[in-house]
């Protein structure tokens, strides 16, 4: 799974800061961490569907 980088550095770039080499890659495994644990929540409830609440 990959961020979309234009997208995080557009963001950081309208707060006046730039985006450390390592930021990315580290964003990219809190994002895949993320997804992880919702569909494991929505399977727990009998769902194939990860909602908001999921997060």
């Amino acid at each position: 799974m990959t961020v979309v980088a234009a997208r995080i550095k557009e963001m950081l770039s309208k707060m006046d800061m730039r985006t450390g080499g390592d930021f990315l890659e580290a964003l990219d495994k809190c994002v895949e961490d993320l997804v992880k644990k919702a569909a494991a929540r929505a399977k727990e409830n009998k769902r194939q569907t990860v909602y908001a609440c999921d997060c």
